[in-house]
């Protein structure tokens, strides 16, 4: 069984080197998907031993097509983000999960989000499922798929291979990135026709998520309170932007996305947040 492994990157060269040892250590072939970068991470992939491949900014989805059709032969994708790394028991767990003659379309592994705030404090912020092994026919993606993975909803057995995220370093930045992944998010809702749901419902109730079931006031305190707030944040900013787009608000993003102007999109939002 040959297995493929990719990640995306711009600059990221702090944290691309241990994203790509991780795959390196599982993975028969390796592609570093580069934006155009010029902090040296093309040729730190290039003196590891991974594959770069340049491709301009048009979103996830276009990004992750892109890396997929890079890969030479193989039977599943592993896929990760670069703040993301595996330790040695993941990687022993995943050598012998192919070993096991696996048949499933996809597996989902835990990804362990770490805050690394300013002054020193680290700790655990939540764990979450998500779909990161995927059998090459069902590893497909679309450019409008602008911001998420979205990977086809299905069952989906578990494996405990967990991968280390280095989730939020600044609870500003963390709270920004959140506000302009809401808007990207509310563009292709707005095209789908998705449903509305209560804005002000949203970041309380997400909050409880992070906060309290997922444990994360327990382990980070007040720093993971305010973390928490900015990140439910996401959730009812999206609606609230849907909410927008439905009355006709930001009518060139609308018409951008419309005609597949994807990285047009991206600058924008980019260019309107720091304004």
């Amino acid at each position: 069984m040959r297995l493929g492994g990719y990640v995306l990157h711009r600059n990221n060269r702090d944290t691309l080197g241990a994203a790509l040892q991780s795959l390196l250590a599982v993975c028969d072939d390796v592609v570093a998907l580069d934006s155009l970068s010029d902090d040296g991470s093309v040729e730190l992939a290039r003196s590891l031993g991974a594959r770069s491949v340049s491709h301009a900014w048009e979103g996830y989805g276009a990004a992750r097509a892109a890396a997929v059709e890079a890969l030479g032969a193989c039977d599943y994708v592993l896929f990760l983000d670069s703040d993301e790394h595996l330790e040695p028991a993941s990687i022993a767990r995943l050598r012998a999960w192919r070993e096991s003659g696996p048949r499933e379309p996809l597996y989902r592994l835990p990804r362990r989000d770490w805050a690394e705030l300013e002054g020193g404090r680290r700790f655990r912020y939540r764990t979450e499922w998500r779909a990161r092994l995927v059998r090459r026919d069902m590893a497909v993606w679309r450019p409008e798929m602008i911001v998420h993975e979205a990977l086809p909803r299905m069952r989906a057995p578990r494996l405990h291979a967990p991968i280390e995220h280095r989730f939020a370093s600044s609870v500003e930045r963390r709270s920004q990135k959140e506000e302009r992944y809401a808007l990207l998010w509310a563009l292709r809702a707005h095209a789908e026709h998705r449903r509305l749901k209560p804005a002000l419902l949203q970041r309380p109730a997400h909050l409880v998520r992070d906060g309290v079931l997922h444990g994360a006031l327990l382990r980070g305190g007040l720093d993971a309170l305010r973390l928490a707030w900015a990140v439910a944040g996401y959730h009812s900013a999206k609606y609230r932007y849907l909410r927008a787009l439905r009355d006709g608000q930001h009518p060139q993003l609308v018409q951008l996305y419309q005609q597949g102007r994807y990285g047009e999109v991206f600058e924008r939002v980019r260019a309107a947040q720091l304004a």
